[in-house]
């Protein structure tokens, strides 16, 4: 399936559906551009926070004269106080009203207590802050679903017909067993949300015993644990690279499998793996690569690369209100 194939399926979970998506960096051209090209088409209501003048300049500069979007300020919210009282409250004890009252005129904080209010569906940030500056408000704000520990990053990988989900490459350094099962039942979830029938390899150097080592030991109980919380998900391992995706070297490596030669969720042992993974399949093997898309939240928060371009912006954008459908 052909990337753009794939988004015009997300468009049409999605448009007319008026879902609010946050914009922190409304002073980036690249994020202010994509959020009025996602307003003109329907797919989501865009709320770009920063100076409504400026904001409003960009836009007429864009051809965006009359868009009809929401534009905040932070430093001048009507409701900053009951926001400030609410994140206080959130925080536990852990800050009083005057740390709150400055972490708060932070753009991420201030987007993702939106989302935690109700008052937005889902967050972009990322293509001016650090992953860390884009997850950590999410993880003290909005936190993992019940019964999740951890958020993760994944990117989906497109080709043609050919589509993988790759996990994790951008958050978790070295997950443990139980960090990298987590990491695979919520990858799942990713794959179903982009319309992929998951089918989950476990990555390691040895195919069902091939090779031995304590790197080899974790896979092999992820993929224990995994299949144990989850028996409803066709999941195996340890495989190769090798075997995990082409028919002929599965049958002769892992004949016995129901994921090997098929897999199209990779579930990779440590992040230097993944992210390896993913730019050579990107830069070497022609994919195009979308994400990192964070799973495991309550609600939808994503990171752009600070490389991105709007197009990047514009496609996450549509991912992350396709998410926000999926947790309505």
């Amino acid at each position: 399936m052909e990337i753009r194939s794939l988004f015009g399926e997300m468009k049409q979970k999605i448009v007319g559906k008026k879902l609010r998506i946050v914009f922190p960096e409304g002073t980036d051209e690249r994020v202010v551009r994509a959020a009025a090209r996602l307003k003109f088409e329907g797919l989501a209501e865009p709320i770009i926070l920063g100076e409504p003048g400026k904001v409003y300049n960009l836009l007429t500069e864009f051809g965006f004269s009359d868009p009809g979007i929401t534009v905040i300020d932070p430093n001048n919210y009507a409701n900053f106080d009951n926001m400030k009282q609410e994140f206080v409250a959130l925080r536990k004890g852990k800050v009083d009203e005057a740390q709150a009252d400055e972490i708060l005129r932070n753009v991420n904080y201030f987007g993702v207590m939106l989302v935690q209010l109700g008052l937005a569906e889902g967050m972009v940030s990322g293509a001016i802050h650090s992953t860390a500056d884009t997850v950590r408000p999410a993880l003290q704000i909005i936190k993992t679903k019940p019964g999740v520990k951890r958020t993760s990053g994944v990117f989906l990988m497109v080709k043609d017909d050919h589509k993988y989900i790759f996990g994790d490459c951008a958050i978790n350094i070295d997950p443990d067993a139980e960090a990298l099962a987590e990491i695979a039942i919520q990858s799942a979830a990713t794959a179903q949300t982009f319309g992929i029938d998951p089918k989950i390899a476990m990555i390691s150097y040895s195919t069902k015993g091939s090779g031995a080592g304590p790197h080899v030991d974790k896979v092999v109980e992820a993929t224990r644990l995994a299949q144990e919380a989850r028996p409803d998900l066709l999941i195996d391992g340890e495989l190769q690279m090798d075997a995990a995706i082409e028919p002929n070297t599965a049958r002769l490596k892992a004949p016995d499998s129901k994921v090997a030669g098929q897999a199209n969720v990779l579930v990779f042992p440590a992040i230097e793996a993944g992210n390896i993974a993913y730019k050579i399949a990107e830069r070497l093997g022609g994919y195009e690569a979308v994400g990192p898309v964070l799973q495991g939240l309550n609600k939808p928060v994503n990171d752009l690369s600070r490389g991105c371009s709007s197009e990047d912006v514009y496609k996450l954008g549509i991912i992350t209100a396709a998410q926000a459908v999926d947790a309505l």
